[in-house]
């Protein structure tokens, strides 16, 4: 050997076992397959994923379909890629292989446990975006044309809602929530939240009434148990549970002006 190369490393190059819960379709049993990934610096769990349907190959030896997941931005935004990772719900774009496991164990990947499993990693959040609908989480306008420009809003009414605005609907939120289930109708803390950032817009407060109307009845605000597990898993870290308190008081007066005016 030429004295100037450095000797070869004895072992091969580092792997990470991935661990996926496999599902074939909505109403197919689920399995588990496991996966060796080469390692590289600051991977992440979508980095995984995209050499695992490259290979798809078990570490058994036995050739299998490439999973299935959800993803678009990559860069924690458009909150696609949610699943549950390690037991604990999170986005997988920003999940790095360096930061989750522990040497020899393998990384669990796992759908989401308050969705319908479309297939595999990806779940059908149709109820999320739905709710939103319910709500009219939207800024109303008076048709297409320009309105000119709209009314000004204070530095502290600013700081207030955006927070709020950087709710990215990924719905780690409703899975880590113990009062979200198949079983009943509650919208939930991102939903609730979104009714605030626009009811305390001075344009989205035209509908703040039909907003909170919803939110009285059945599945609403009143369904929050303060468990806090939002807060905990959000990516945003969205203040969910001082928006909920919020929309709770909103609520109150709500209940209060239709007790006066029938």
């Amino acid at each position: 050997m030429n004295p100037t190369q450095a000797p070869m490393p004895a072992d091969g190059p580092k792997t990470v076992l991935i661990r996926i819960r496999r599902q074939d379709g909505p109403d197919k049993p689920s399995r588990w397959e496991q996966f060796a990934v080469p390692q590289r610096p600051n991977m992440n769990v979508i980095s995984c994923l995209q050499y695992i349907a490259a290979h798809p190959t078990t570490t058994a030896g036995l050739a299998t379909t490439p999973p299935v997941w959800d993803s678009g931005c990559l860069e924690e935004v458009c909150g696609a890629c949610t699943m549950v990772i390690n037991g604990r719900v999170r986005q997988s774009c920003s999940a790095l292989v360096d930061k989750l496991g522990v040497d020899g164990e393998p990384i669990t990947l796992e759908p989401m446990r308050k969705f319908p499993v479309v297939r595999d990693l990806m779940v059908d959040r149709h109820r999320l975006f739905d709710d939103l609908k319910r709500i009219q989480a939207w800024v109303p306008i008076d048709g297409t044309h320009d309105l000119g420009p709209g009314p000004r809003i204070s530095q502290k009414l600013q700081e207030r809602r955006y927070p709020l605005s950087r709710c990215i609907s990924c719905g780690c939120c409703l899975d880590a929530c113990p009062q979200y289930t198949s079983g009943n109708r509650f919208v939930g803390a991102a939903v609730i939240t979104q009714a605030l950032l626009f009811n305390d817009h001075p344009t989205g407060a035209a509908l703040k009434e039909e907003r909170l109307r919803v939110l009285m009845r059945e599945g609403g605000v009143a369904d929050c148990s303060k468990a806090g597990n939002c807060v905990e898993v959000c990516p945003k870290e969205i203040p969910n549970l001082e928006s909920i308190a919020a929309v709770q008081r909103q609520a109150t007066v709500q209940a209060i002006k239709n007790f006066f005016v029938r």
